[in-house]
C-alpha cells in the first residue's frame, strides 16, 4: 500500500487514518512545489493531480473522504466504520462526506468573503455549517457517541485546520473540546510527525 502525499497538505489526514488502522504502508513524496503532480504517471493515479492519493494493489483512491472510507472498510478489525446493515452507517457516511461537500466550500466562502444564497448553495452557508458541526460534536465524545470512526478523522482534521492552523473558525467550547480529544489520540500525534517528513 502506497500513500502519495506532501508535507503541509491534506495528506496528514490520510496518514492519521492509516495510523488509526494500524496499516502497513509506504509514504511516497509528490513534489507538488516542483510540479511532480502534473506528470503522466501521477495523473494516472489521481487525474485531479492533487495529494493525497492511495494505491492498494490495483485500487487507486483519491479524495481524502474516499481514502478514509476505503481504509475503514479495508481494515474492519480497526472498527472505524459501522457495518453495512448497522443503522449508524447512514449518519457515519453523512459525516464522512460533510467535509468535502460542506465544510471546505464554507471555508472558501469565508476566505473569499462572498455572500451565498443558502437555498442555492449545496452547503447552505458558513454559519449554518458551523452550527451543524457544533451540534454534531457537542454531545460527544465522538460524532457517533462513544464510537470513534473514520468520520472523526475527517471532521476532526477539518476543525483542527480551521481553528488551530488557519484561524477560520472562532472558538466554541464544543469545538475546542472535540479537537482536543482528536489531537490527543496517539495515531494523530504519530501522523503529525510522519506527515512532516516524506523523505
Amino acid at each position: 500500500m502506497k500513500l502519495y502525499g506532501a508535507p503541509h497538505t491534506r495528506s496528514v489526514q490520510a496518514v492519521w487514518m492509516l495510523e488509526e488502522c494500524g496499516a502497513r504502508y509506504e509514504r511516497v513524496l509528490v513534489d507538488i512545489r516542483g510540479g511532480a503532480q502534473h506528470t503522466p504517471e501521477y495523473h494516472a493515479i489521481n487525474p485531479m493531480e492533487k495529494v493525497p492519493a492511495l494505491v492498494d494493489g490495483e485500487a487507486r483512491i483519491a479524495e481524502t473522504g474516499a481514502i478514509c472510507a476505503y481504509l475503514a472498510d479495508r481494515f474492519p478489525e480497526a472498527e472505524l466504520a459501522p457495518r453495512i446493515h448497522d443503522p449508524e452507517r447512514g449518519r457515519y457516511l453523512q459525516w464522512l462526506f460533510f467535509s468535502g461537500s460542506c465544510v471546505e466550500p464554507s471555508f472558501m466562502e469565508k476566505v473569499l468573503g462572498i455572500d451565498v444564497n443558502p437555498s442555492q448553495a449545496g452547503w447552505g452557508n458558513y454559519a449554518k455549517v458551523l452550527d451543524v458541526l457544533e451540534e454534531g460534536v457537542g454531545e460527544g465524545p465522538w460524532l457517533l457517541g462513544d464510537r470513534f470512526t473514520a468520520a472523526d478523522v475527517v471532521i476532526g482534521s477539518g476543525l483542527y485546520f480551521g481553528m488551530r492552523l488557519f484561524d477560520l473558525i472562532a472558538p466554541r467550547p464544543a469545538f475546542d473540546a472535540y479537537v482536543d480529544r482528536c489531537i490527543a489520540r496517539p495515531a494523530f500525534v504519530r501522523a503529525q510527525e510522519l506527515a512532516e517528513d516524506w523523505t
